[in-house]
Formats: C-alpha cells, sequence, structure tokens
C-alpha cells in the first residue's frame, strides 16, 4: 500500500505531470469534499509561467466537471428522497434558487456554498446544460482572478 501511494503521488507530483494533478485536485475540490484547487493552479503556473492559461482552462474544466457531478448527486438525491420537510430558511434560499434557475450556477465558485449549490441545482432538477455553462463561467472567472492575483502579489 505504501508503495502503491508513493507512486500515485510521484506521479501527480508538480512540475512532471502538473496539468494532469491540476485537472485531478480542481475536479474533486468541486465536489462536496473540502479541498481548495487554487494552490495547484498556482503552484504550477508559478512554476511554469508559459502554463498560465494550459492551467486555468484544465483547472476550469475539471471544476467545471466537478460541479457537474455534484449536480448529478443532488438529482440522485432528489430522486432517493422525494419528500423532504424544509425550515423557513431553506424555504427561502429554495425559492430563491428556483427564481434565478440556472444562472445562479454562476455563483457555483463561491466558498463553502458553491459546492452544495450545484447539488442542489440537480436537487431541483433546473436543466443540466445551462447549469454547466453558468458554473463553467463562474469558475472560470474565479481561476483567472485568483491566479492573477496570487501573481501579482507573489
Amino acid at each position: 500500500m505504501d508503495a502503491w501511494l508513493h507512486t500515485v503521488l510521484a506521479w501527480l507530483a508538480l512540475p512532471e505531470h502538473g496539468l494532469s494533478t491540476v485537472f485531478v485536485v480542481a475536479f474533486v475540490s468541486a465536489t462536496l469534499l473540502p479541498l481548495g484547487s487554487e494552490p495547484a493552479v498556482f503552484g504550477l503556473v508559478k512554476l511554469n509561467p508559459e502554463l498560465f492559461w494550459p492551467a486555468i482552462l484544465v483547472a476550469t474544466v475539471g471544476n467545471t466537471l466537478g460541479g457537474a457531478v455534484t449536480w448529478w448527486m443532488g438529482y440522485g438525491a432528489e430522486k432517493a428522497y422525494e419528500r423532504i420537510k424544509h425550515r423557513p430558511s431553506e424555504a427561502r434560499a429554495l425559492a430563491w434558487l428556483r427564481r434565478f434557475g440556472a444562472p445562479a450556477c454562476l455563483l457555483a465558485w463561491l466558498p463553502v456554498v458553491g459546492d452544495p449549490l450545484c447539488a442542489v441545482a440537480g436537487w431541483m432538477r433546473l436543466p443540466f446544460w445551462p447549469c454547466v455553462f453558468y458554473m463553467a463561467i463562474g469558475k472560470f472567472a474565479r481561476y483567472l482572478t485568483m491566479t492573477a492575483a496570487l501573481l501579482w502579489v507573489f
């Protein structure tokens, strides 16, 4: 087991396999797991400035696909549990999401609420492809802004 873990970590090590690492980290961080992908993107770009745009695009694709998986998890959870009682605050949040629809997925980049937002969009059966489109826009803007800001500061 120890050798296998060492092999996996060596394969994912930056900068040798940097873009694949960024993809995996961005994908996993877009699920409900508490993980941030910005340090991986920043580290790769800091070590390899010529990979700025490829890293931003790979992180956006990985994070968007992770958001799409989260959407499907929410969709499946709703199908498994169709009757739920909502507290007033939950009812307001659902009404807000229902009112804005798929464009609310622009906020999927937000820490803490972004990933559950994707799950709730699936739960509410908001249209999949428009949700993915808005997720991608928000996530691209986040990666572009965060990476450029970190490069400027450091």
